[in-house]
Formats: C-alpha cells, sequence, structure tokens
C-alpha cells in the first residue's frame, strides 16, 4: 500500500492488534447531483499526513494502532460491495478494534447493519447522524441503497436512529422519522439554541442506546466550510459545532464504530484536511468512549 492513514506519524499497524481499522470505501453509484465521492477516502487518507499526533482533549489515538487496509473494490453490483464491506467491518470489530469507514457516497453506511444488527441485541446499539438530509425515503431514483434512502434500512433494521444538523426536508423523510420515531436535533433548532442557551446543554434521549455508530456525512458541515460535496448547503454547523456536539452527545455512551462519507474532492483542499481532521478526532473521541 503506497499510503495509509496518518503515514507520516505511524506505521501501517498489525491489523490483529491495531486499535482502528481504517477501510476505504470508495462507492459513487447513486449520486444525484455532483460526483467525486470515489475519490474521497483517497483524499481523506492522503490529508492525514499532515496532521498532529495529539487530539485535543482526547489524547493520542494514533498510538493505539491503526491499521489502514486495501480501499474495498466497487465493480459489479452495488450490493455486492456493499456485502465485502460488511465483512470487512464485522472482522474488525471481531478483532477487538473500532471500524472506520471512509466513503465515498453514504451508501456505504449500509455495511454497518450486519454489525449493528447481528452483534448486538436488538435495540443495544444505536446510530448518530451528523447530515444536512434524514435519508429516510424507501428508495431513490429507483434504488433501496440509494444515499437517500440509507437511514430508512437502518430503521427498518430495528436499529434506533437519532440525527443531528437536517435543514433538508421531504414529505417522505418527515413521515417516516415519525413513523419510525426518529429523534433529532436539526440545523434551526441548534441555531436557535446557540443564541438561546449552549449546545454543551445537549443530550441524547435517556432511553437512547447506551452504545453508538457515528454516521458522519460531511454535508453536515455548513457549505462555507465544506464545498467538497455533492451538496454543499447553507446553514450547517462550524467545525466547533460539531465537535461540541459530538462530544457531549457521546458523553458517558460507547462508540463502537463510525464513517465519514460523502467528501467529494475539489481543486480546493482544505476540505479534504478538515474531513481528515475529522476522521481523526472521531478516533481520539472513540478511544475514550469504548468499553475495552
Amino acid at each position: 500500500m503506497e499510503h495509509w492513514f496518518l503515514d507520516s506519524e505511524f506505521p501501517n499497524c498489525d491489523k490483529e492488534t491495531a486499535r482502528f481499522h481504517v477501510i476505504p470505501f470508495p462507492l459513487e453509484d447513486t449520486v444525484s447531483y455532483m460526483g467525486g465521492t470515489a475519490d474521497g477516502p483517497e483524499a481523506i487518507i492522503e490529508a492525514s499526513s499532515q496532521l498532529e499526533q495529539l487530539v485535543e482533549g482526547f489524547g493520542n489515538p494514533g498510538a493505539l494502532g491503526i491499521h489502514t487496509r486495501e480501499p474495498l473494490g466497487t465493480e459489479g453490483m452495488v450490493a455486492q460491495s456493499i456485502a465485502a464491506a460488511a465483512e470487512a467491518i464485522l472482522q474488525a470489530y471481531d478483532h477487538g478494534s473500532i471500524p472506520v469507514l471512509l466513503g465515498g457516497e453514504h451508501s456505504v453506511t449500509n455495511a454497518a447493519i450486519p454489525l449493528l444488527r447481528d452483534r448486538f441485541p436488538q435495540g443495544e446499539v444505536g446510530i448518530l447522524q451528523f447530515d444536512a438530509h434524514m435519508d429516510l425515503r424507501d428508495a431513490y431514483e429507483g434504488s433501496k441503497l440509494s444515499h437517500a434512502s440509507v437511514m430508512r434500512r437502518t430503521v427498518e433494521a430495528g436499529i434506533p436512529l437519532f440525527q443531528v444538523g437536517i435543514r433538508n426536508y421531504s414529505e417522505e423523510d418527515i413521515e417516516a422519522r415519525e413513523r419510525y420515531q426518529v429523534g433529532h436535533y436539526d440545523a434551526s433548532f441548534l441555531y436557535s439554541q446557540k443564541n438561546i442557551h449552549s449546545l454543551e446543554t445537549l443530550d441524547l434521549p435517556s432511553d437512547f442506546p447506551k452504545q453508538l455508530y457515528v454516521t458522519f456525512d460531511v454535508d453536515a458541515f455548513d457549505c462555507g466550510l465544506m464545498s467538497a460535496t455533492g451538496t454543499p448547503d447553507p446553514g450547517g454547523l462550524s467545525w466547533w459545532d460539531a465537535i461540541t456536539l459530538l462530544t457531549v452527545l457521546t458523553k458517558d455512551r460507547t462508540i463502537i464504530g463510525c464513517d465519514v462519507v460523502e467528501l467529494a474532492p475539489n481543486a480546493l483542499h482544505h476540505p479534504s484536511y478538515t474531513a481528515s481532521k475529522l476522521t481523526y478526532f472521531l478516533m481520539g473521541l472513540a478511544s475514550k468512549r469504548c468499553s475495552q
């Protein structure tokens, strides 16, 4: 492998002993606006060479061992690619590692469903989703594996879901949110909360699972910070909004895996660096929000 995550600071750790398994999954099949997400994982890994070892407040997660595997293939049927990614996630978890999936479009999160559904009793693990969109449509442009339907597949599997940063709505999304009782802190609420109180006062519901899988679509960020995504959207999160919310919403909980998706690199290099820094922050956060 020519490059691996944070190769400027650490060797590519052996998969049997690494605390984190970075799984590049450059899937780009159902993108409905601007393309380029197939280049996202490579750009995140390349930008990681410019990161420092320490994550403020969360130590040195790289010292715990990071194994970056070869990118997963995306030729052939989407369902087959997702199944292969699901196997890589399960292998990482069975090694006692935290899987860190790098997309690719948001449909890559379908690959986490077997882990969340089959390795945990129902209701014991939930998904914390950062996104500009709900992704709760039953299908989009004819595909049930679409990036716009990925969260529908998770709630149908009985996995509790909480959404952060949503600011785009369809009637079908809203109906599904109500049907599956999906909790949420939408972007408009967060904007009001910052002006009246503080994001640090927020928490997940007390009955939400204590074990979490975090999925972060980079369009959760405001378009001024994150232009390199298929739908760069105004009114999103700042860097410190995201860091604060990730910190407070995962307090006293365990992170068993995460993904960073929908980076579509462009001529500007700061979005790729931002996505890479976010990925490493999630490793630092997970290292302090773990049971092992």
